[in-house]
């Protein structure tokens, strides 16, 4: 069991490897029904604690997703794993595969799956006695399904928000709150075929008449949920509802009723620990049998040395006899020395482990303090680098005159520099900490690397640099994995080799070096013909804030920071970066990656592709800008009010749940720290009446590791500070474009 939950674990994180196969509308409408059969038959399965079978309708259903390409079944055959893992308790893999279905859900719009998954995660977080992310998820569930107006699962909704309130506390409120809802949820199932769901029902309805000791009730609810759980085998519904008959029982004093209710309920116990433990089983065996093979041989060998000893013994003289005691006596003294210094040795070692413990904790405790400090320093250095790009940008469309301009451009300029410095240490720090993730998706190798090359053009150009690619034609044109860390590992490895070359060549080569099934092997270099590197700082230049030497930095400028992420990046996907230079006549950088070859289904469904957007949306929209600070609320009301937008500013939250509450808006930039209450509290009270509105975070917080919560609080997107304003107007003006379709 252990050993299939492992592979259908490792099943679930990846992506089919074989090519797909174009299938027609009537065979896809066919494997979709046996997926969606499967996946019932397996949350059946699961419901009746029949762990193997479940996970074989699960492999079936995962295989027939992967030969359609179907993202949303391979996001409910994690949710279902999950609810496996929920059952027995193992929390944290449940909620590992509800992230993996939810990050799919999410990218696809799978309303209804996600909607699922919160619900799965609102179960999780009740069992481990968080209720208020418990209630928070049940409530973006039962959202969904009161719009789809689903009564089954309105009900069901209802038995696990009775639920939270019980295991809340029996407070008289709660009491009461949990028998209202579990009033609701059995209107709701009352045409519905989800016995287990009605199991569930009477089973918390008798908890619930059990704390307002009205026994009769508790009684016959229990007995209901005991007949549905028979009924249907659902094994831990039978051993919960025995249990509690018994605590009732024996409330009623009849002792010998209580003892029976209770031995059902511990056989039935039994048998779901041994259905746990049969996985197990066969390695505790075979452990077994080896211990014991090596037992016997002891034993033989004990009986042996007997033998020998008993015939020495015999032709052993007085004289040998006394030798042998002297010996014995040599060699007790010698083992009583050596467990003497073996103490003292002992105690040095304990005493050396308890230093490297605290210089342990030192360490980790100065590497925490670093990164709090990089995470606040760059956040308050964010800030006047927005004031300062955003009026560098307004300065440049008023016309300047050809002196200014000159001086806006180098502010322009120094203004990037350093926001690519922070984001430099940003990347950084974060790779030290170790929280980069890989991410595995589908994308165009040639096409990304082309983009790359497009976006430097200007830099090599200012150098009189050309730059030359070359790809390999046999490499598939969709491949699987990190497009974002390739793209960042090319920028710095070509942008580096740009800087040192002038008025020179550099050659960009990715060639097909081995490929194993779907596994692609690829040799990737980045070579010039520059400055060069001597022998002695080639592996140095590596390290962090290197370069090769003060006159290199004087000259062409830089922070050491690039190659350093090149090093670490590669070294997160299982790789390492590898130089061959010599002084004035160039660098070669070269790296191997595996990937994964990937070829999804051509669609046929005839999508037109989305409309660009223009910025002419923009006009006489109405806009407001919720900032503290006075100098930022200038700089934005001034940007978008060129395009003709109305706008409107608020000091603080407080001001700005009053306009919305009173005004007409079109979109809401949101900035978060503010005096008073922060952009969070605000965005969540404007939802409370306004669900429709956009709101954009305008924020110069690191919002990495926070983005569900973001977009858990209510806001529509996330906009980081400083920002380009191509960026902020594309984003404004797809927001714009989406609220204006009709519903």
């Amino acid at each position: 069991m252990k050993h299939l939950l492992y592979l259908l674990i490792f099943l679930l994180g990846c992506y089919p490897a074989a090519a797909f196969q174009e299938k027609s509308q009537e065979e896809i409408s066919d494997i979709n029904t046996n997926i969606q059969r499967l996946l019932n038959e397996a949350e059946i399965s699961v419901n009746v604690l029949n762990f193997e079978k479940a996970l074989d309708q699960l492999n079936q259903a995962l295989e027939l997703s992967k030969q359609i390409d179907d993202q949303k079944y391979i996001a409910m055959s994690s949710s279902v794993l999950s609810q496996l893992f929920y059952i027995r308790h193992d929390y944290d893999r449940a909620i590992t595969e509800l992230q993996r279905a939810i990050v799919i859900q999410r990218e696809i719009n799978d309303d209804p799956g996600l909607a699922y998954s919160y619900l799965n995660y609102s179960k999780i977080f009740n069992a481990k006695n968080d209720f208020d992310r418990a209630f928070k998820y049940l409530t973006l569930s039962e959202n969904y399904y009161a719009k789809e107006n689903n009564a089954e699962f309105l009900g069901i909704v209802s038995i696990n928000r009775a639920s939270i309130y019980l295991n809340s506390g029996n407070t008289i409120e709660n009491v009461n709150n949990a028998l209202e809802e579990l009033n609701k949820a059995e209107t709701y199932l009352e045409e519905s075929d989800n016995f287990y769901e009605k199991s569930r029902m009477h089973y918390f309805q008798s908890r619930t008449y059990l704390i307002k000791k009205d026994f009769d009730s508790a009684e016959n609810e229990a007995l209901k949920s005991l007949s549905v759980a028979r009924a249907n085998k659902f094994g831990s519904m039978i051993m919960s509802s025995n249990k509690l008959l018994s605590q009732i029982s024996e409330i009623k004093g009849d002792y010998e009723q209580s003892l029976n209710f209770l031995k059902i309920s511990d056989n039935v116990r039994d048998s779901i620990y041994n259905m746990n433990r049969e996985a197990l089983a066969l390695d505790a065996n075979t452990r077994y049998g080896v211990d014991a093979m090596r037992n016997n041989l002891k034993e033989i060998s004990k009986q042996n040395a007997g033998l020998e000893r008993s015939l020495k013994v015999n032709k052993l003289t007085t004289i040998l006899s006394v030798a042998l005691i002297t010996i014995l006596s040599l060699l007790t003294l010698s083992l009583y020395k050596n467990n003497n210094l073996r103490a003292r040795a002992n105690d040095l070692l304990q005493k050396k482990n308890d230093e490297l413990t605290i210089a342990k904790e030192n360490a980790e405790k100065a590497s925490l303090a670093k990164a709090q400090f990089l995470s606040t320093i760059t956040h308050e250095l964010r800030t006047p680098l927005y004031a300062v790009t955003g009026l560098t940008h307004l300065l440049l469309e008023e016309s300047p005159t050809e002196n200014q301009k000159e001086h806006l451009n180098s502010l322009k300029f120094s203004g990037e520099y350093l926001l690519s410095l922070i984001n430099n240490i940003l990347d950084l720090n974060k790779l030290e900490a170790r929280k980069v993730e890989i991410l595995e998706t589908s994308f165009n190798l040639e096409k990304r690397i082309s983009d790359v090359l497009i976006a430097l053009k200007n830099s090599a150009d200012d150098k009189n640099t050309k730059l030359h690619f070359e790809f390999d034609p046999e490499i598939p044109k969709k491949l699987k994995g990190d497009p974002l860390k390739i793209s960042q590992i090319l920028i710095n490895l070509i942008g580096n080799s740009i800087k040192f070359t002038e008025n020179g060549d550099i050659w960009i080569n990715v060639s097909r070096v081995n490929q194993v099934g779907q596994q692609l092997f690829l040799h990737f270099e980045i070579r010039d013909n520059g400055e060069g590197i001597t022998k002695e700082k080639q592996s140095a230049i590596f390290e962090n804030f290197t370069q090769g030497s003060l006159q290199i930095n004087r000259k062409f400028g830089g922070t050491g920071l690039g190659l350093s992420i090149v090093k670490n990046l590669l070294n997160l996907m299982n790789s390492e970066i590898h130089l061959d230079s010599e002084l004035g006549k160039g660098s070669t950088f070269s790296f191997d990656l595996k990937f994964e070859a990937f070829e999804p289904v051509v669609s046929k469904s005839g999508k037109v592709p989305a409309a660009v957007l223009s910025n002419d949306i923009m006009h006489n929209k109405k806009i407001l800008i919720v900032e503290d600070n006075k100098i930022n609320q200038m700089i934005t009301r001034k940007i978008l009010e060129k395009h003709q937008v109305v706008c409107d500013v608020a000091d603080n939250g407080t001001i700005a749940i009053e306009k919305v509450k009173n005004n007409h808006f079109d979109l809401i930039l949101m900035d978060i720290h503010m005096p008073g209450i922060s952009g969070i509290e605000a965005t969540i009270e404007i939802r409370k009446f306004d669900d429709q509105i956009p709101i954009v975070a305008l924020t110069a917080v690191t919002l990495d590791e926070n983005l569900d919560e973001f977009y858990l609080n209510g806001f529509t997107d996330i906009i980081p500070k400083p920002y380009k304003t191509e960026e902020f107007f594309h984003k404004i003006n797809t927001h714009l474009a989406a609220s204006n379709i009709p519903a």
